[in-house]
């Protein structure tokens, strides 16, 4: 009797060892990656896990895209970025819409959606500040616009399929809730 309680004992302190093995294994990932570019359910939990204040989001959003953002991803290692993916409104499968920001010494996040031939290019100043707009074609031949410029230690980029002034109303609505300093 004493030898089958013995071995209970043991084995019941082995299998609370190994769970808290087990729980040291599962945090060091988290703990080593922390920061690393990956997926978020909102912008305010990036605001609160990553500490990027502001995050710049359009206030005016035409009715093509639909509202949430089908990804919202950040990262603060290398550097801070967040990336906003928005998908066309009758059509889910279709990426319309999506807006970076890096830290202003970095180049805009490789997305979706790319510019195969950009037709102009013009320095285009709204709201006091001055930014890069480009229209041009997209994979599949559709009309398609970026746009980018410095906002604070931040770079802004906007690439839409669409035409150039939906895109220059969506920067517009996310400058007017940071007035130039």
């Amino acid at each position: 009797m004493k030898r089958t309680l013995g071995g209970l004992l043991i084995f019941v302190i082995m299998i609370a060892v190994l769970l808290v093995m087990l729980q040291v294994l599962n945090w060091i990932p988290a703990a080593v990656q922390e920061g690393a570019f990956r997926k978020y359910a909102s912008i305010e939990e990036i605001r609160e896990r990553l500490k990027i204040n502001p995050v710049y989001t359009p206030v005016y959003y035409p009715r093509i895209v639909q509202w949430p953002p089908a990804l919202i991803a950040a990262q603060t290692r290398p550097y801070a970025a967040v990336l906003t993916e928005f998908m066309k409104s009758d059509d889910r499968n279709e990426t319309i819409l999506i807006i970076t920001q890096t830290d202003r010494s970095h180049p805009p996040l490789a997305v979706k959606i790319r510019l195969t031939e950009v037709r102009e290019t013009v320095k285009y100043p709204f709201k006091g500040r001055v930014a890069v707009l480009e229209v041009g074609v997209c994979q599949q031949e559709e009309q398609c616009s970026r746009m980018v410029w410095d906002e604070g230690e931040f770079r802004l980029s906007l690439v839409m399929r669409s035409s150039p002034v939906e895109l220059v109303r969506i920067a517009e609505s996310i400058v007017a809730q940071h007035p130039v300093r």
